[in-house]
Parts: C-alpha cells; structure tokens; sequence
C-alpha cells in the first residue's frame, strides 16, 4: 500500500524543528542519472515498457536498478521512498493537452503520470512487498528521506529501505508551481529545459549491517565542533542537490576513507542543519583518526 504525505507551503512557517534522526543509518549503496539537462554526464533516456514521453518514471528505475543490483537483498525486507514536489507533471500536462484539443484519451498518461506506478514495476521488478511511499512537500527532500528511512527501519520485519529523489524541467504545470512558491520567498526557479530530468537513490539499513558508511544528525556528534559548515545555498522548491551530494560523498569516502560534513538546507525559519557521513572503521580505505571533516558539494 502506498501512502502519499504532502506537506503545504503554509506549514513551512510553523513551528521551526530539526530534521533530526534518532539513530545513525547505513548508505548500502547510491546512485545518481540525470536526461537532457545539457550537463556533462547526461545519459539516453532508459527504455521502460508501459512508461511513454516522461523521464520521470525511466530515470526512478534507473537509480532504482544500480542500488538493488549493486547490493542485492531481500526484497520481502526492503521499503522504499519517493520524494518529489510535484510527481509526473510532464505526462499529466501532455494529458491535459490531448484532452482540451478532443484527441483521443491514452490512458497511460493518466497511470503513468503517478510515482505510485513505477514504485508498483520496481517492486515487481525486485520482488519488495515491504511499505512502497510517495513523499511530496517543499522541504529538503534529504532530511525527509532520511527521516523517513529511519523511522520505517524501526520496524524488526525489515532491513533496508531505498530512498530516491526525482525533479523534472519546467513543464507547464511545475512551471507554474515554481513561480507561485518563488513569489512567496523568493526562492530562485529552476532552469532546467521541459524535457530534462534527474534522478538520484540511496540504499539505507542499520549501520553494522555490512555498509561501509554510515549517516547521523551532526548535532549527534561530539567530535564535531558547534557551527562546522555553512548552510546550503538556497535552492529552488522539490530540488534534489542535496541527494546528488550525498551520493558525492558517499563515493568519495568509499573510495578515502574518513568523514565528512554534509550541510541540510532547513525550511524557512528552521535552524541550519547538517548530517555528517563516516567511514565503517573496518572499511578498506579508512582515514586516520583525526581526519578533518570535509563539506560535499556535487553539482548536478
């Protein structure tokens, strides 16, 4: 069963909170792809049967597949997350088209416009039957996501959760969405051209569990000192920076060893927030102790 928690622009100005996370998780594996952004690293739309003209439901799979094929599980044991502000606004716009012009309704574009249906091939694909959710809200996608994989993990009856990350270019409809959110904080809108996309996942589960690297609320730790790393730079309402930063600093530390500080953009009137990444001390490539925690920025 999927379940859907929106959170409105309205509730951005209530009480100020910390996306805190009440005990540390394992990253398992991580994942990124961008479409059409004109950026280096863009890769050719995937081919995904039943899912037509978006690269909403193609790119979700994609980073989908490279976390559940790079570190195989049970599937009976693993949840998964979607987080996006607006969903598959290209294909519900180009639905709206056809039908105000009388052409002839294609009802994929009215399934195939909801994250719930690619969450229901993934978890046919990878045979999940644990909780399937479709996050939508303003926020920091990062802090929801990881806040939401620490509570599902508080279940006994699973192990891992995937938490992943869409944004598409300005169709119409998120055009429009951009502009008003824009208006009330002025919060820049996204460029992206209509077509593009971006996709980013993160496998999680319980640290000591086999992940290598480990994420925890920086407030959490001692050895970090009160005020370490600037808070993020603004960006647009639903962006997914934040999870191609942490996928950044997930293989820069694979690959280094060590820690690293990785700054949380709070909701307006919210204090700054940052979670910090370590390394597994039995993890090949492991810094020295006294490594200096280091701030991650990957540019999509």
């Amino acid at each position: 069963m999927t379940t859907h928690r929106t959170r409105m622009p309205s509730e951005a100005t209530g009480t100020p909170r910390k996306p805190v996370l009440r005990t540390a998780l394992g990253i398992l594996a991580s994942a990124t792809a961008t479409h059409g952004t004109g950026r280096d690293g863009d890769i050719p739309l995937p081919r995904l049967p039943g899912f037509v003209e978006s690269a909403f439901s193609p790119l979700a799979y994609d980073v989908a597949r490279q976390c559940l094929t790079g570190h195989p599980g049970d599937g009976a044991r693993t949840a998964v997350a979607l987080a996006s502000l607006t969903g598959d606004t290209t294909t519900a716009d180009l639905a709206s088209r056809r039908m105000v012009s009388g052409r002839v309704h294609n009802p994929l574009l009215f399934m195939q416009a909801t994250p719930n249906s690619v969450l229901g091939h993934i978890s046919k694909e990878f045979g999940i039957i644990g909780q399937m959710l479709s996050l939508s809200g303003i926020e920091d996608p990062v802090a929801e996501l990881l806040s939401m994989a620490g509570l599902l993990l508080e279940d006994p009856e699973l192990d891992r959760v995937l938490a992943l990350g869409v944004e598409l270019g300005g169709s119409e409809r998120l055009a429009r969405v951009h502009r008003e959110l824009a208006a009330d904080d002025g919060r820049p809108v996204p460029a992206l051209p209509p077509s593009a996309g971006l996709a980013a996942a993160v496998l999680l589960g319980r640290p000591g569990t086999g992940a290598p690297v480990r994420v925890g609320s920086a407030e959490d730790r001692t050895d970090v000192a009160s005020g370490t790393g600037a808070p993020a730079a603004a960006r647009h309402h639903g962006s997914i920076q934040g999870l191609f930063d942490l996928a950044a600093a997930h293989r820069l530390l694979l690959r280094d060893g060590g820690s690293h500080l990785l700054p949380a953009e709070p909701p307006a009137g919210h204090e700054p927030a940052a979670f910090v990444l370590t390394t597994h001390p039995d993890a090949p490539g492991h810094a020295l102790p006294g490594s200096n925690e280091t701030e991650i920025h990957a540019h999509q």
